[in-house]
């Protein structure tokens, strides 16, 4: 055994429409894209952090411009969990950028909230609570 080599698991999400994969994860969710390949002037591929988490991003479109179809949804069955110091903080930021989020409930002992993106791919923030299980967020209780 060589130690601790391995360091980071790093989601590889393929989008159909990479600005609006952008858009979504810069703009709404506060990513921060750290390195691009740019092919015919458009982003193709790219890796995005925000905070210690990063996400990859690939374009489906071939070289010649024509699209990869998929078979199905693209996204289903995946779900990413993002465990992060206040899930709820995260909720009340994504929200007030526009972007559609689950109401925070406790589950297994965390605060929880989901979203997809425009693939259909699941993120859910959590963070750890003594919260009883099953409460769900009320934005006019701020002790939550």
């Amino acid at each position: 055994m060589i130690g601790d080599n391995v360091k980071e698991a790093v989601p590889f999400f393929l989008v159909r429409d990479m600005e609006a994969s952008l858009h979504f994860y810069v703009d709404g969710l506060g990513f921060k894209m750290t390195k691009q390949w740019v092919y015919d002037d458009k982003v193709r591929w790219c890796l995005l952090r925000r905070d210690g988490v990063g996400v990859m991003l690939q374009d489906l479109r071939k070289d010649d411009g024509g699209s990869v179809s998929l078979e199905g949804q693209v996204g289903l069955g995946v779900s990413i969990m993002l465990v992060c110091d206040d899930a709820l903080a995260i909720y009340r930021e994504v929200t007030a950028r526009g972007i559609s989020a689950s109401r925070p409930f406790v589950g297994n002992g965390m605060w929880v909230t989901s979203l997809r993106d425009p693939d259909g791919y699941r993120l859910d923030f959590e963070s750890y609570t003594d919260v009883p299980e099953e409460t769900e967020y009320s934005e006019a209780d701020t002790s939550t």
